[in-house]
């Protein structure tokens, strides 16, 4: 699928799950953009929702908070891409893991940092090396307050979902 229709499959995801929530969501369901282009639904301002899409990919969540979600396909990633949004401690992580393990690695952290700043209706301007992740097994280390993070890993490590959800939406 080309681009276009990994956007309308994750538009078709969002549709069935506030449909789950009983809210009929179409093109023409009265949205409201955040002074960043963040969108929200205008008649339903309790429900929180996010989009992603990437090659091979489709995402979306819909929460009671504020909310943020980030998926790719693992390929090579761009080192500058990295100088530029992971901490010097990140950077040591990935520069320092096992050559065959460093492209999922740099994409789990690049997921979360994207969730991250989804969540908060912000991107990419955000300061991403700030926003520092690291791992101890399953668990997702950071120290950000009052968010959760969950990160799935699917296909073989072929694909990373990143999800986060700001507890306190006074933030």
């Amino acid at each position: 699928m080309d681009k276009r229709a990994f956007h309308d499959h994750a538009h078709k995801i969002l549709r069935e799950c506030l449909r789950r929530k009983g809210i009929e969501y179409g093109e023409n369901t009265p949205v409201v953009k955040g002074k960043l282009g963040k969108p929200s639904l205008s008649e339903h301002p309790n429900i929180h929702y996010n989009l992603s899409h990437a090659e091979g990919i489709a995402a979306c969540m819909v929460s009671d908070c504020e909310c943020g979600i980030d998926c790719e396909n693992v390929r090579d990633f761009r080192p500058n891409v990295m100088k530029r949004a992971f901490s010097e401690k990140e950077r040591e992580m990935v520069e320092s893991a096992p050559e065959s393990e460093r492209n999922l690695l740099f994409f789990r952290l690049w997921t979360l940092k994207e969730a991250y700043v989804k969540a908060l209706g912000i991107g990419i301007s955000y300061p991403m090396d700030t926003a520092e992740f690291s791992f101890e097994g399953e668990n997702i280390i950071t120290h950000i307050k009052d968010c959760r993070f969950r990160q799935h890993i699917l296909k073989d490590g072929r694909y990373v979902v990143s999800i986060c959800e700001i507890e306190n939406t006074a933030t």
